[in-house]
């Protein structure tokens, strides 16, 4: 195991966002509220954006909270040092939760709460090549040899959050259940207007059509990325090195085509239909990986 990482129940936390004692309290003692939303993905996999989406619901697409107030302030990762005692004094209602915690080691007061869960997932190539630049620029992830080599690591426990497949496969036990959602990146992509009135109708939230208007025209990818509330650009330099890869770097599907090898590509649905054979759910990207 790399020093930059700690280990919490055979899962990987970046030693530089998270302790051992926060991740002891977000699981057993910090009390979740009825109207909490929690915006659940593994890492890589829309979470920003759904960010943005959820502060402009919240406010009923005025994007002034969302122009000045960091994303991490908005919808902090509760896994990270010190939040969850912060956010048992958040006056804001609904709280609005990220993180990136695997189901079977999340906060156990979840289980009796009406509170609701949007999880948010993306083809696995697509997650992999944009967690393998985003493990490149910044200093929470070891910097990977090469793809092969971060292939590896994505595939198995020994990353941080661990595997992409248990990650899924233990959030997505919670479909069919009345305040879970799931929500596809590639959705977002291809409609996003449609994805948004979908989301505010799990939420319970009337937005009228200029509102909605409006959560789609700063939820773009243009407009984040042009946010420093959203873009990350407001961290310390020793945090994440923009130089390297800027953290919002494409926002596209299908990135990993321009990034795998013939060989790579291969290997992975290989490993992705062992994985997922007997998987009930059927995703959008099942089409090009057989199963």
């Amino acid at each position: 195991m790399s020093d930059l990482y700690i280990d919490y129940k055979g899962t990987l936390f970046p030693q530089m966002s998270s302790s051992l004692e926060d991740l002891e309290f977000v699981e057993n003692e910090f009390q979740v509220r009825d109207d909490d939303v929690f915006n659940i993905t593994y890492p890589k996999s829309g979470t920003t954006w759904m960010i943005e989406i959820l502060s402009l619901i919240q406010k009923n697409g005025d994007p002034t909270w969302n122009k000045n107030v960091p994303n991490w302030d908005r919808a902090p990762w509760i896994e990270c040092l010190g939040i969850a005692q912060k956010l048992k004094l958040c006056e804001e209602h609904p709280r609005l939760i990220t993180s990136h915690l695997p189901k079977h080691i999340f906060m156990k007061t979840f289980q009796d709460s009406k509170a609701k869960v949007i999880y948010t997932i993306r083809n696995p190539k697509d997650t992999a090549v944009s967690l393998y630049y985003f493990s490149k620029m910044s200093v929470f992830y070891k910097d990977p040899e090469s793809m092969d080599h971060f292939l590896k690591s994505f595939f198995s426990e020994n990353i941080p959050f661990g595997s992409w497949f248990n990650h899924v496969k233990g959030w997505m036990e919670m479909l069919g259940k009345d305040n879970f959602m799931f929500q596809t990146y590639e959705d977002l992509q291809r409609d996003l207007r449609g994805s948004v009135i979908q989301i505010c109708k799990f939420l319970g939230k009337e937005l009228d059509d200029k509102a909605i208007d409006s959560v789609v025209e700063n939820a773009s990818f243009k407009n984040m990325k042009e946010n420093k509330m959203a873009n990350f650009t407001l961290l310390p330099p020793g945090y994440m090195d923009h130089e390297k890869s800027p953290f919002m770097r494409k926002g596209i599907v299908g990135d990993w085509k321009n990034n795998f090898t013939v060989a790579q590509n291969e290997y992975f649905d290989k490993i992705y239909n062992a994985e997922m054979r007997d998987f009930r759910v059927k995703f959008p990207w099942d089409t090009s990986i057989q199963r």
